[in-house]
């Protein structure tokens, strides 16, 4: 079990998984272990291609953490396009990956046809996956999101499986040109309505976050999410701060990370030095743990949460001491440490 809460200390969420053209069920494993040995609290597959069903159960398998998924993209896998996609089919994966024990699912269930047109004034629309192919799919059939309407059968899953509701946000800013924008905060306001709709069904949930946020505005964007959607556990991408530094992700996301967690998050999606270039390998992974792991630190020391700075405290007594062995075991990363 993990606790995942502002009240808690900050937990991080490393995604993993394969794409149509690259990664296997070996090298998803390694990832897993790195995200498990470098201090990840929970991990998402996010598996797009190949036998995405058999990567998934080794990870459950193997994982000693919660493992949380898109359904839809198991849904896309399976229909093909987005001329096949159909409710019943969103219900049975959704199903299908309860039984087999899967902990938290994302839906994009608070993106409506009415926020599509705000979207299509960004610079970069829509860059959400899960959000894109629904809008993709309202447009081209004109009805409404069918992980809205069949919210209440979704519900009954999760509520029989003890399955927590990541609710998404498919209208995530994917730059700060986008940053703050009406599509962006017309999804929250659903997604608050969402919230007090899994209360009521006995189904935990938490709210997905930007995304791409200049750093003065991250504080406002927590505050905001606490007070539309009652205070349900905030889990953010990031958010990345600047836009130009791609093979850096992972810092100008931490930075924003430790922002977010200051103000309020209670879960941080990592973010690898891959990002915008890539699916990460093992040492991306890695890299973006650290990074994250150190961003959900500083947050918890400056919050002043209990037990938080012994591990500073302890490793500030080592190096008095001259004591590098226990300095080595205080690190966030021992391994590079001692390698330094």
């Amino acid at each position: 079990p993990i606790g995942i809460g502002r009240i808690l200390k900050t937990k991080i969420n490393a995604n993993i998984g394969n794409s149509a053209v690259a990664s296997c069920p070996r090298q998803e494993l390694e990832k897993l272990n790195y995200s498990v040995r470098y201090g990840a609290d929970t991990v998402m597959d996010l598996s797009t291609g190949g036998n995405i069903n058999e990567i998934r159960r080794s990870i459950i398998e193997h994982s000693p953490i919660p493992v949380g998924t898109v359904p839809l993209y198991e849904v896309l896998a399976r229909c093909g396009t987005v001329d096949n996609l159909t409710e019943e089919l969103i219900l049975q994966v959704m199903q299908e990956q309860a039984e087999q024990g899967v902990d938290y699912m994302t839906i994009h269930a608070g993106l409506l046809r009415a926020q599509v047109p705000a979207a299509k004034k960004r610079l970069l629309r829509i860059v959400s996956r899960g959000g894109s192919i629904l809008a993709a799919w309202m447009n081209k059939f004109d009805r409404e999101n069918p992980f809205y309407t069949a919210f209440d059968k979704i519900l009954e899953i999760c509520r029989r499986y003890d399955v927590t509701l990541s609710l998404g946000d498919g209208m995530r800013p994917g730059c700060l040109a986008d940053a703050s924008d009406e599509a962006q905060f017309a999804e929250l306001d659903v997604l608050g309505g969402l919230v007090s709709r899994c209360r009521a069904a006995d189904v935990q949930a938490m709210v997905e976050g930007p995304g791409h946020i200049p750093f003065n505005a991250v504080e406002m964007n927590m505050s905001r999410e606490r007070e539309r959607c009652g205070d349900a556990p905030f889990y953010v991408l990031g958010p990345v701060v600047i836009d130009c530094a791609p093979g850096y992700d992972h810092i100008t996301s931490a930075i924003g990370a430790t922002m977010a967690a200051y103000s309020g998050a209670a879960m941080l999606c990592y973010v690898t030095p891959k990002e915008h270039l890539g699916l990460p390998n093992a040492r991306d992974v890695r890299d973006g743990v650290v990074a994250y792991k150190i961003a959900a630190h500083a947050a918890d020391v400056a919050l002043g949460k209990p037990g938080a700075r012994d591990r500073d405290d302890a490793i500030s007594r080592a190096r008095a001491e001259f004591d590098w062995e226990k300095q080595f075991e205080c690190a966030l990363d021992p391994e590079k440490a001692r390698e330094l």
